[in-house]
């Protein structure tokens, strides 16, 4: 359960950051962990079921391949550090607080963001989430330090309430090919959100949220994980004609109580799961 003043603040602003979530011994393994798969990518090695998105601005300026990703997709699966971290019931009774009893972890992501690296526009995470409920939850945990220079989120609180808005696609050269952009919205009451290593941000699928460039010369690390009620029906093959490759849907809470890692990681639906899995 989220404690009064979390709740509070989640149903004002669409969005809550917690303080010192993870500890240093957690984070450094994290950005280890990752370095080493990346590194085993580029080497040729299957790291399947993760894959690695390059950042497009600097895929051809790193020396190390770790200076020219972008992203690393579906890591909460297969790699322990990152299952173990989101079965973990803090998290998971967290996220339980918003959307009960039963979750289940659907997405996760590793955040490069570089020098250089262009931001994300104005968008929605409920543009890429079409599924039968609402909302869907997004919990980003800072790595490294997140500063004003070095490509920081950026949320619009209250906008939570605001329904799905029409996103356009994103025309800069060097974005990343699944960025979209909202221009029908006043975003001027925006706010930067500077976190230290180890905050989480906890934030609603219709939170409005970008990113800036990365302007300075030292990397915004970030792990981010997003979360649907158990039973959610997915329809991303029906919206987008294809079963989006980073979708993989993980029971980590059944009943209000966590799913222990092992058995999250046995239990959850494989790729080529029906959409209308109802695992319970």
């Amino acid at each position: 359960m989220l404690s009064s003043d979390l709740q509070a603040q989640w149903d004002r602003e669409g969005f809550i950051v917690v303080k010192d979530f993870a500890d240093a011994a957690t984070r450094e393994r994290m950005l280890d962990t990752i370095v080493d798969m990346v590194r085993r990518a580029d080497a040729g090695e299957d790291i399947a079921p993760a894959y690695v998105v390059p950042e497009s601005v600097l895929e051809k300026e790193g020396e190390r391949p770790e200076d020219r990703v972008s992203k690393v997709f579906r890591v909460h699966r297969e790699v322990p550090v990152f299952r173990d971290f989101v079965c973990q019931p803090r998290l998971v009774d967290l996220v339980g607080g918003v959307l009960g009893p039963d979750v289940d972890c659907f997405l996760s992501q590793f955040i490069f963001k570089l020098p250089g690296a262009l931001g994300q526009p104005w968008h929605q995470d409920a543009f890429y989430f079409p599924f039968d409920r609402e909302p869907q939850v997004g919990a980003w945990l800072a790595l490294t330090e997140t500063t004003p220079e070095n490509g920081p989120l950026w949320v619009l609180p209250r906008s939570h309430t605001e329904p799905l808005h029409q996103a356009v696609r994103d025309t800069r050269e060097h974005a990343n090919m699944a960025y979209v952009e909202i221009v029908d919205h006043d975003t001027r009451a925006a706010v930067p959100v500077l976190l230290d290593p180890g905050d989480l941000i906890v934030f609603h699928s219709h939170l409005f949220h970008k990113s800036s460039d990365n302007t300075a010369d030292y990397m915004r690390a970030a792990m981010v994980y997003h979360f649907g009620e158990g039973g959610t029906v997915d329809h991303s093959e029906e919206k987008w004609g294809v079963r989006p490759p980073n979708v993989d849907w993980m029971p980590i809470r059944r009943g209000g109580s966590p799913v222990e890692a092992p058995l999250c990681h046995d239990a959850g639906a494989p790729a080529s799961a029906p959409k209308d899995r109802g695992m319970t």
